[in-house]
């Protein structure tokens, strides 16, 4: 159990000693650049996964750098801002590549033609969501109508490994779906109290939207690891938090390892959150691992990092903080 007398700072350096040593020895020099995904070039209204991010990585090792940083990559909510996720676990499905899922198969050219109207200076979040959630719909549309034994396999697999926190994550997004994404306090109190009655109902109700969200996290995590792998192959190492779970393995991607606990996540429909509520159910504290800041409407204040239980899949915990901690890996 977490040991609400340890700051921070503990935590980090007895996990640094408990798993696996950096990728480098001591005294080595290195440098690299800190963007984030979004940032990346697209012809679909915000940076992915895809072509464009290929090219970044060739372009980091031609100037001789060695690091790739990137802000929390989680499903983002309030502000669509990367520091206040909906999940310690899952990744932002928003930047699933179509043109890595035309690949696959999965979607046609012609289904992604309405996102070469989307703005390329900024990003209009309205419009991309919209925009990527139909081609999610329609990939798993064609993925459920399709024989691909060894996608379906892949999938299956993804989902059996991730079970622990995607089961969970894939319901309460079936369910803020349900309920015209209404924000979690503003729930039923039966879903809030997980009714095993009202649990099995919806798990029914709402299965092919439940994998429908699973499908999603295993396309990203799919094309976030054959990113990772390019990315090692060309010498430069990288930390997709949310994007892949392994541990151990040999990779410089320097994560930002944000948790902002708030009410509107995962964390508080599992058996045992542990997230503070008070008698309204209303959030105490928020936190993470920096001091109190704003960057272009992000913000949020520091609180109770240790409330979190290491079992709970939106909640971040010594494990939710050990997987999200790039450098840890």
């Amino acid at each position: 159990m977490p040991n609400p007398s340890e700051t921070l700072s503990d935590v980090l350096s007895r996990l640094e000693h408990q798993l696996a040593p950096p990728p480098f020895s001591p005294g080595s020099r290195s440098s690299g650049v800190l963007m984030h995904v979004t940032s990346l070039p697209s012809p679909y209204g915000i940076g992915d996964l895809g072509p464009a991010a290929l090219a970044w990585v060739d372009r980091l090792h031609d100037a001789g750098q060695s690091w790739w940083q990137a802000l929390p990559l989680g499903p983002t909510g309030y502000g669509n801002s990367p520091y206040s996720c909906l999940s310690s676990f899952a990744g932002n499905t928003l930047l699933v590549s179509p043109d890595l899922l035309i690949e696959d198969g999965l979607l046609s050219p012609t289904d992604c033609e309405s996102g070469w109207l989307l703005r390329e200076s900024t990003v209009d979040f309205e419009a991309v969501i919209a925009f990527k959630h139909g081609l999610l719909d329609q990939a798993w549309l064609n993925f459920d109508a399709s024989e691909r034994p060894e996608l379906q396999a892949d999938f299956e697999r993804f989902c059996f490994e991730e079970a622990h926190w995607l089961d969970d994550y894939a319901l309460f997004r079936a369910l803020k779906s349900h309920l015209g994404g209404a924000h979690l306090l503003d729930w039923p109190q039966d879903l809030l109290r997980r009714s095993p009655s009202a649990m099995a109902r919806m798990r029914r109700d709402l299965a092919d939207h439940i994998n429908e969200s699973r499908f999603g996290q295993f396309l990203l995590s799919r094309q976030g690891n054959a990113l990772k792998e390019y990315a090692h192959a060309r010498g430069v190492l990288e930390f997709f938090r949310g994007l892949e779970r392994k541990r151990r393995e040999k990779g410089n991607f320097a994560g930002s390892a944000a948790h902002v606990s708030r009410a509107q996540r995962a964390g508080p429909i599992t058996p045992r959150a542990v997230r503070r509520l008070d008698l309204s159910r209303s959030p105490v504290a928020s936190g993470r691992h920096r001091p109190p800041f704003t960057i272009a409407g992000w913000s949020g204040k520091a609180g109770d990092w240790f409330l979190a239980s290491e079992e709970q899949p939106g909640m971040p915990g010594e494990e939710g903080l050990g997987r999200r901690c790039g450098v840890l890996e």
